[in-house]
């Protein structure tokens, strides 16, 4: 299962679609693109790859609905997203990732931006289905972000479910949904301002600055997900854009 998509001068084009990959395209105000590669969801063994080129573009992306990780005795379902971006402005709103009890899932992000690029990334962890709690057995992240050909932010980690089941019964807390956001702006240090002033202080530097990370974690899907939705719009103020309907009210 795969999809490639390239912007060369706001000019949409479709470069590959594997079936059941699909998608949706709307042009009206922005391009924005509704991503539906998962289907009913990550099964075992399935390979999902996204690529994603912009030139002297700019683009909006989310996904239709929650992403369902289904069970699996033995083997990963693989989520790959590739994106690269020469002097254009990336903007992906994830919706809930829903692990399954005994699901095992890597997802890889590999996001590439020169110096005239920005972007807004965003992932969302629930802790499963609504009658489980962290049940599932194993994910993997890895992720790497490219800022003027150097590597500037790596993840690689891996997180099991038992773990995180324990880490949140011995620290009593009640949070168990977390919102992951990593953002490149052409100017970083104001923008960080900006998110300080709003009250969202879990976000920093990464190492050459030339990034800023952040998490947010609730109890609450309608409080993340407006959280989510707030610091969109200060991004997209920082470029001088006005908000922009998803339409998924």
């Amino acid at each position: 299962m795969s999809i490639s998509i390239d912007f060369e001068n706001n000019v949409f084009s479709i470069t590959k679609l594997n079936l059941p990959s699909r998608y949706y395209y709307f042009n009206d105000n922005e391009n924005y693109v509704k991503l539906l590669s998962i289907g009913e969801g990550i099964f075992p063994k399935d390979r999902v790859k996204t690529n994603v080129k912009l030139l002297n573009s700019s683009a909006i992306f989310t996904t239709e609905s929650a992403t369902k990780v289904y069970p699996s005795k033995k083997d990963f379902g693989i989520n790959y997203l590739n994106i690269n971006l020469k002097n254009s402005n990336f903007e992906f709103l994830n919706d809930e990732l829903i692990l399954y009890k005994d699901s095992k899932i890597l997802q890889i992000l590999r996001i590439k931006a020169d110096e005239k690029s920005s972007f807004f990334y965003s992932d969302i962890l629930t802790q499963g289905r609504s009658f489980e709690h962290f049940d599932f057995d194993s994910m993997l992240i890895r992720n790497k972000f490219y800022c003027k050909n150097e590597l500037e932010y790596f993840e690689n980690f891996e997180v099991k479910g038992s773990t995180l089941k324990d880490y949140i019964k011995r620290h009593k807390s009640h949070n168990y949904i977390y919102l992951k956001l990593y953002i490149k702006t052409k100017e970083n240090d104001h923008f960080l301002n900006i998110l300080h002033k709003n009250g969202f202080n879990s976000f920093c530097y990464t190492k050459s600055k030339e990034m800023i990370i952040g998490s947010i974690n609730s109890n609450n899907m309608i409080e993340i997900k407006k959280k989510q939705k707030d610091i969109w719009i200060l991004y997209r103020k920082e470029l001088k854009k006005s908000a922009f309907n998803l339409g998924k009210q």
